[in-house]
């Protein structure tokens, strides 16, 4: 196992670029199962996640050509279906929680699929209902493989419906739009997720010659089509990277530039630092974030503390949460964290308070942050990270910090952060990763 090893207290200061969003990535590379053609999809990111699903696509039979640093071709025209239900197959799929997204695509196309539980972050219930439902609505049948612990789904031919989703999952929605472009009919999705990821994926349907229309609504409708074709694509800069840099450069900055962000799907992002009082200057399509000796948690007009909540998008991400309650931590003001998605992902600001943070858990879903407006800094610590969006809060926290800290189990920050520790050494961090 590897760890990072944090000096604390050096500014940062410098020009930083996103990398390919990790959730789109793993959508679109999904869908190149759709067709026979070759599919090119450019700037995905090199993480953990996103390898071992090019991985596993490689193990079913998918041709992949690496044209260039995040620039890679799929072609899915001899795909080898027993695989499917190998052992391998399964263990490989419990530890990636990116291969649920392969169901659509394979029920879509072949009208079988064979999954097991994903795996990832310890979170909390991520759960697949919303997927499985969708699908039976389409027509699908499905039973679990309680000896191997795989869910076997079948269908003789997807029909169009309506269906009114029970929560707009993303990767529901995802799954059940890649099954329902070869459905015979018309397919109308309610409740369905519009994060840019999925309007990016839809996109890219279309463009390889699926009838999709609704898209960043909430409202889909899908024409089914007998086949697609090849296609181009471009993944959007990662959001959830683009908040995390805001994040550091807010506790830690002398002037960071993030650039190249594509400020028009990061929503209300920005909005949620700056009403924690840090400054963001847009300049193109680029973020400047100054220097910061004090920013001011804003109140609501009436006077009460400042609630920073998730919601589906256009809400605010649930990803960002425990970036925005590190960030909290030296404001000058109080506010109230309310993570509803998930109930164990705050559980890592114990380690905060450790490290002297002055923040109280009411409950798995809120926690009260009374800024401390750099009166106190923040003591080093030994950490370990719980999932990916815990390890690099810990990870701005352990910057800021007195002292050196460690934080083991980085493979979780890896999942989800490209060469994460050398991007902000380049902006004068100290960071070293270490081998337990």
């Amino acid at each position: 196992m590897e760890s990072f090893i944090i000096e604390g207290g050096h500014p940062l200061s410098g020009d930083i670029t996103p990398q390919g969003a990790k959730n789109e990535a793993l959508q679109v590379i999904c869908a190149t199962l759709l067709t026979v053609d070759p599919v090119r999809i450019k700037n995905i990111p090199d993480i953990l996640d996103v390898n071992n699903l090019i991985k596993l696509l490689m193990d079913m039979g998918v041709k992949v050509t690496h044209n260039a640093p995040g620039d890679y071709t799929f072609q899915a025209d001899e795909l080898n279906l027993d695989y499917l239900d190998s052992l391998e197959f399964v263990r490989k799929c419990s530890s990636l929680r990116g291969s649920v997204l392969m169901i659509g695509p394979l029920l879509g196309r072949f009208g079988k699929a064979t999954v097991a539980k994903p795996g990832g972050d310890k979170i909390g219930r991520r759960r697949l209902d919303t997927h499985f439902l969708g699908f039976k609505s389409l027509g699908a049948d499905f039973v679990h493989d309680e000896e191997r612990d795989v869910y076997q789904i079948r269908a003789k031919q997807l029909k169009g419906t309506y269906m009114l989703l029970d929560e707009a999952s993303v990767t529901g929605t995802a799954n059940i739009i890649m099954a329902a472009v070869f459905a015979k009919g018309t397919t109308t999705i309610y409740n369905a997720a519009c994060e840019p990821y999925l309007q990016q994926l839809c996109h890219l349907l279309n463009h390889m010659g699926a009838n999709i229309s609704g898209i960043a609504s909430n409202l889909i409708t899908i024409v089914g089509v007998e086949q697609l074709h090849g296609g181009e694509h471009r993944v959007l800069p990662d959001m959830i990277e683009v908040g995390s840099f805001i994040g550091m450069a807010a506790m830690v900055g002398e002037g960071v530039r993030i650039k190249n962000v594509s400020l028009k799907n990061l929503g209300i992002i920005p909005d949620a630092f700056r009403r924690l009082g840090v400054r963001i200057k847009a300049e193109g399509d680029d973020l400047v974030i100054p220097h910061h000796s004090h920013y001011q948690v804003q109140s609501f007009i009436d006077g009460t503390i400042m609630t920073l909540s998730d919601a589906p998008w256009p809400g605010l991400t649930p990803d960002l949460l425990s970036v925005l309650l590190v960030v909290a931590t030296q404001a000058r003001g109080t506010v109230l964290i309310h993570q509803k998605m998930f109930e164990s992902r705050l559980f890592f600001v114990d380690k905060l308070i450790d490290m002297g943070a002055q923040i109280i858990l009411c409950d798995p879903h809120r926690a009260v942050v009374v800024g401390q407006d750099h009166r106190i800094q923040l003591r080093a610590g030994n950490m370990t990270s719980p999932d990916i969006r815990a390890g690099i809060a810990l990870l701005i926290a352990a910057l800021s910090a007195r002292g050196t800290s460690r934080i083991a189990n980085i493979a979780q920050i890896d999942r989800g952060y490209q060469d994460i520790e050398q991007r902000l050494n380049k902006l004068g961090a100290k960071i070293q990763r270490v081998n337990d």
